[in-house]
């Protein structure tokens, strides 16, 4: 085990004993938001991203060191091992390295080298191997049988035990390694006949990459059209070099023997080698790439879901239409449906005066104080019309972005919220929720659907799942939910809970009324105090006496904070609420044991702001009228727009004429960078000029260089 620690530290940079507090506290149930909320002392600080690495190391080590074990015992039970063996395996701690180990021991499908053994010729390989004799005709006629009729047959069954040896050594695998790491081109090429039907791969028709610099998005693209069965993959290596470096390990002497171990490790290379090793890189910079891209969507997903939220107004939402109108549905603070219908000011109805007379009754109806609208299709047409036709002041226009929004309608998590109402409806409820507090509403929605990743569906799907769920796990804590309100979805994400007890958490509230206190929490069916312990500082209950039970602050804190307020001479409301008070405050006095520094800081921050969100206000984005196609769009042109999605080569950002615009990673900024997200965030306004426009394939070019933002 203390391997395992001092591996993971020197992986991770991060401090050998803080590894070892933090994997103790994890095996011991605390989740990885707890831990870096509420242990900070213990971890010296650690984030939930170191957090996440050291979990992360300490699976992948545990299950090589389960890999090694059986390794060991296999080997052992086909009486091969030596003291030698038992040690490198022992001290190995290379997952590549110990499959190398293992590979001449491990059993074999039958090889054209098993049958040549099985004919008894391995005593005439070593002879051959040991490079000593001259005349091997004669030393292979001595291995003649029924089954080896002739010299050729022998010296060539011989040959084929020779090259499993030299394939399965690690000193020339390592070669290989080292060539196809300095040399490897990765080449891909459109299949004969299907040149139309693959169009969008046609950058990739004939393209040629090294394979150590290829950009993600160019693999994972080329690997996509190859599934669809449109491109064809090849990774090529130089030959030439990898094998005169064969030689210089395999070759021993200038004789007859030589001869034969020299084309026998030709062979190796070619038959056995070259492809063994290609697969592995191909594998490999497969999993680099979907690293890549799914670190960039968990980036996209961690903006999104740290969207301001609107806050407790009264929402009017829209998902625009044309031909099936544009639905429309009020909902109250707290996001509850209050109305639903129809309207139609879009072609071919445009019905604007009927439209325009059902909108100024339902916001005067059901008092409205903000209109939420899809940015799918009608989007701009219909934020048009809404723009022109006398909105009250206080009610202003939001554009959300709706990914996603049809994945919900359809779910099971919808039908049980709205089984009486269709798909449009709850897909229009969805946009209007996402105004009020877009974190509470995707959390419905499987983070892969929500749209602001890059090939989402290519990459490993159990690592994207881990990751997306560590976000939105991540996020869902950071700011904490109010366990009155909060859905079942999103209490689910909540530290400690999972899906049994946020149902478990609802149907207690459904019957019982609303919390009263965090201490309430414990009368909820299996809550036990483990999973309360991770849990209570996530969850806020306003409604409670105990102010500390609607803000971060611990409950296994709450004497502490108590004693600060009573040797201050005040309550705990009035520690909160005057700022002399706690100014005063020596916080050094309160150091112990179980509570340093960083804890008390916490303390005191939350105090100064209870049950603060860390989501800033939202922001309103307003289109250029005299934009409305891509027809109206020249190059030169500078606009507005928000940032709809976040890819490694550049950003997306909608301008208002239904085709999000392209700004490549080259014209993001005046300096050199070497990620889109180090610039800009997903929804933020920015400014663009257009620098080209194909309308032909529907595409517009953008910059953000000299322009001032």
């Amino acid at each position: 085990m203390d391997d395992i620690f001092n591996i993971i530290s020197q992986r991770t940079g991060i401090t050998e004993k803080a590894v070892r507090k933090t994997i103790d506290m994890l095996n011991d149930g605390a989740t990885i938001p707890f831990i870096s909320r509420y242990r900070k002392e213990a971890t010296g600080g650690l984030n939930e991203l170191q957090i996440q690495s050291i979990s992360d190391e300490y699976k992948t080590l545990d299950e090589l060191a389960k890999r090694r074990e059986f390794i060991y015992e296999a080997i052992v039970n086909a009486g091969k091992m030596t003291e030698e063996l038992s040690g490198r395996i022992a001290n190995c701690w290379n997952a590549q390295e110990l499959e190398d180990i293992y590979l001449p021991f491990k059993p074999k499908r039958r090889t054209r080298a098993e049958v040549a053994r099985s004919l008894g010729l391995e005593p005439l390989a070593k002879i051959i191997m040991s490079q000593h004799a001259c005349d091997i005709e004669s030393k292979a006629e001595r291995f003649l049988n029924d089954d080896v009729e002739n010299v050729e047959q022998a010296i060539n069954g011989a040959s084929d035990i020779i090259a499993e040896w030299i394939s399965e050594n690690e000193k020339i695998r390592n070669i290989v390694r080292s060539s196809f790491r300095a040399t490897a081109q990765i080449s891909s090429r459109v299949i004969k006949g299907k040149e139309i039907e693959g169009e969008k791969y046609r950058n990739y028709f004939d393209c040629h990459d090294s394979l150590r610099n290829i950009s993600s998005h160019r693999l994972l693209a080329m690997r996509r059209g190859e599934k669809e069965g449109f491109l064809k993959i090849s990774i090529t290596n130089d030959d030439e070099t990898a094998l005169r470096n064969i030689r210089h390990v395999t070759i021993k002497s200038n004789c007859e023997a030589s001869d034969i171990v020299e084309k026998a490790s030709c062979d190796s290379y070619k038959r056995l080698i070259r492809p063994s090793i290609e697969t592995e890189f191909a594998t490999e910079s497969k999993e680099k790439a979907d690293d890549k891209a799914i670190e960039l969507f968990a980036t996209n997903l961690r903006q999104l879901l740290f969207a301001p939220p609107l806050g407790h107004k009264r929402v009017l939402a829209i998902d625009p239409g044309f031909r099936t109108g544009c639905k429309v549905v009020c909902l109250d603070e707290q996001g509850n449906l209050l109305h639903d219908c129809v309207i139609y000011p879009t072609p071919p109805r445009s019905d604007f005066d009927g439209a325009k007379k059902t909108l100024f009754a339902l916001i005067q109806k059901y008092k409205i104080n903000a209109i939420s609208l899809g940015n799918g299709t009608a989007s701009r047409e219909t934020e048009q019309f809404l723009s022109s036709i006398g909105l009250p002041e206080n009610v202003k226009i939001y554009v959300v972005n709706e990914s996603g929004a049809s994945i919900y309608s359809a779910s099971q998590v919808a039908r049980d919220e709205f089984p009486d109402k269709d798909v449009t409806v709850r897909g229009a409820v969805s946009i209007g929720r996402r105004l009020l507090d877009p974190l509470a509403e995707l959390v419905k929605i499987d983070p892969k659907s929500i749209g602001v990743g890059q090939y989402q569906h290519d990459v490993d799907q159990n690592k994207l799942k881990h990751a997306l769920n560590f976000t939105v796990e991540s996020c869902v804590n950071n700011v904490g939910v109010n366990v009155n309100t909060a859905s079942p979805q999103l209490l689910s994400y909540i530290s400690g809970l999972g899906p049994v007890l946020a149902r478990n958490i609802v149907k207690y509230r459904a019957e019982n009324g609303d919390f009263l206190s965090r201490s309430d929490l414990l009368k909820v069916p299996r809550m036990g105090e483990k999973a309360f312990k991770m849990a209570a500082g996530f969850l806020r209950v306003p409604l409670s006496d105990n102010p500390l039970d609607n803000t971060s602050v611990h409950p296994e804190r709450y004497a502490l904070v108590k004693q600060i307020a009573r040797d201050n001479g005040c309550s705990v409301i009035e520690l909160i609420q005057n700022k002399q008070q706690r100014d005063k405050i020596d916080l050094k006095r309160y150091i112990s044991d179980e509570v340093g520094m960083p804890t008390l800081t916490d303390i005191m921050a939350e105090l100064e702001k209870p049950g603060r969100d860390p989501r800033t206000d939202s922001t309103k984005m307003i289109f250029d009228n005299t934009v409305n196609s891509i027809e109206d769009l020249y190059e030169g042109m500078e606009l507005s727009g928000i940032v709809s999605n976040i890819t490694q080569f550049g950003i997306f950002v909608d301008i208002g004429v239904h085709t999000s615009g392209l700004v490549h990673i080259s014209e993001i900024s005046d300096k050199f960078i070497s990620s889109p997200s180090d610039v800009v965030k997903l929804g933020e306004i920015v400014k663009v000029r257009i620098i080209n426009v194909d309308k032909g394939r529907n595409r517009i070019s953008l910059s953000m260089k000299n322009i001032k933002q």
